[in-house]
C-alpha cells in the first residue's frame, strides 16, 4: 500500500491510497499522522485501518502534483517534533562497488582512514541474530520538519554552502507512541542532501555538511521494505534533459547492516522516544553523482525514482541569501 498526503483545490489537507496514477482518498482522516496515532490506539494494522477508511472520492495524481500540491507523506504539526536524522557507511552498492570495497576494506585495519574502518565494522558486525544489537553506525543529524521538501518543492541551499549533491536513500518514518514505543509507519525514497565538497575539507566537517534541507516522497510504503530495492538517480538540467543518471541499490541485501540493527541505535537514547514525536531516519546510499565530479547548478533538478516506491521524487535546486549572523546580549 502506498499512502499520499496532498492539499484539495481549496487548500484542505487530505490523504489517500495510491493506486497507478489514482489517489483514492480517506475518509476522517486529513493526515498521515491522524491516522497512525489511531493505528496505534487501536492496536490495528496501519493498511487494515486505511482501507476501512477508503471513501467513494477520488483524484488524479498527476493533476496535484502537476499543482503543486503534494505533501511529504508524514509530517507533525510542529515541526520542532519532527526528528531528521540518518546513518551513512551501510550500502554496499553495485556488484563492482562491492568488489571495489572488499579490496579497500581488506588487510591491515591499523591502515584503513576512520570511514574505511567504520565500513569494514559493519560488515563484520551490522547484522547481528534477531533480538540482538549489533555494531552501531554512523549518526548524523540534519534537522527538524522545517528541512522536509514534498516532491516539486525546490531543495534550498544556503549561498555560504560549496556544494549541494543529492543521495538517493530509503527513510524510515516513525511515530513515538502515547507509551514511548517507536512504531514505523513505513519507507519512502528520499534526497538526502549534503554539501559534499565542505565534508571532504575535513570529515569532522561532517556535522555542517548534513545542516541541510532534504527530499521526501511523493509516497509512503506501508509496511516491510523490499529486501532489495532498485532505482535511477538522475540529475536534470535547466531544460530538463538528462545530465547525470546512475543506478542505486538499498534494502538489506545490499547494506552492510539490517534495518532492525539501524533502528535500535537510534532508539536506543530516551531523547528519541518522547511520545508523540515524529521521526525520518535515513539508511544511506552508495550513489552520488559528485563520485562522478558533477556539480549540480540552481535550476537544475534532482530526481529519484524507484518503482516499488511509485512516483519519482523531483525537487530543483535553489539558493537563498544568508548573512553573518549576529547574537543581541540581553
Amino acid at each position: 500500500m502506498l499512502l499520499v498526503q496532498f492539499k484539495n483545490e481549496q487548500g484542505a489537507r487530505k490523504i489517500g491510497v495510491l493506486e497507478d496514477k489514482t489517489i483514492r482518498i480517506i475518509d476522517g482522516y486529513s493526515t498521515t499522522y491522524a491516522l497512525a496515532q489511531d493505528a496505534i490506539r487501536k492496536a490495528t494494522s496501519l493498511a487494515t485501518l486505511a482501507e476501512k477508511a477508503i471513501g467513494a472520492q477520488t483524484t488524479s495524481f498527476e493533476a496535484v502534483a502537476a499543482a503543486g500540491r503534494l505533501l511529504s507523506p508524514l509530517d507533525h504539526s510542529d515541526d520542532a517534533h519532527t526528528y531528521v536524522t540518518g546513518t551513512g557507511l551501510t550500502h554496499l552498492g553495485s556488484a563492482d562497488t562491492r568488489d571495489a570495497m572488499h579490496k579497500k576494506i581488506g588487510g591491515d585495519v591499523e591502515s584503513l582512514s576512520d570511514s574505511m574502518k567504520m565500513f569494514r565494522m559493519g560488515v563484520e558486525g551490522g547484522k547481528p541474530a534477531a533480538g540482538e544489537a549489533g555494531v552501531q553506525p554512523e549518526w548524523f543529524y540534519k534537522g527538524d520538519g522545517s528541512i522536509v521538501a514534498a516532491s516539486g518543492q525546490d531543495l534550498n541551499m544556503p549561498d555560504f554552502a560549496l556544494d549541494g549533491g543529492e543521495e538517493p536513500e530509503v527513510a524510515g518514518l516513525y511515530i513515538i507512541g502515547d507509551d514511548g514505543q517507536p512504531y514505523r509507519v513505513g519507507f519512502a525514497i528520499g534526497n538526502e542532501f549534503s554539501d559534499h565538497v565542505t565534508e571532504r575539507q575535513n570529515y569532522l566537517y561532517l556535522a555542517h555538511s548534513k545542516l541541510r534541507v532534504c527530499g521526501l516522497g511523493p509516497a509512503l510504503l506501508v509496511g516491510e521494505a523490499p529486501a532489495s530495492i532498485e532505482g535511477t538517480s538522475r540529475i536534470l538540467d535547466k531544460e530538463g534533459k538528462v545530465r547525470w543518471e546512475k543506478p542505486f541499490f538499498s534494502g538489506e541485501q545490499n547494506m552492510s547492516h539490517t534495518i532492525a540493527n539501524l533502528e535500535h541505535h537510534h532508539f536506543k537514547y530516551a531523547l528519541f522516544k518522547r511520545p508523540g514525536d515524529v521521526h525520518v531516519h535515513f539508511f544511506g546510499t552508495a550513489t552520488l553523482s559528485v563520485a562522478d565530479n558533477i556539480s549540480v547548478q540552481p535550476g537544475e533538478t534532482f530526481e529519484i525514482h524507484s518503482p516499488q516506491f511509485g512516483p519519482a521524487l523531483r525537487n530543483k535546486l535553489a539558493v537563498y541569501k544568508t548573512e553573518v549572523a549576529k547574537v543581541k546580549a540581553l
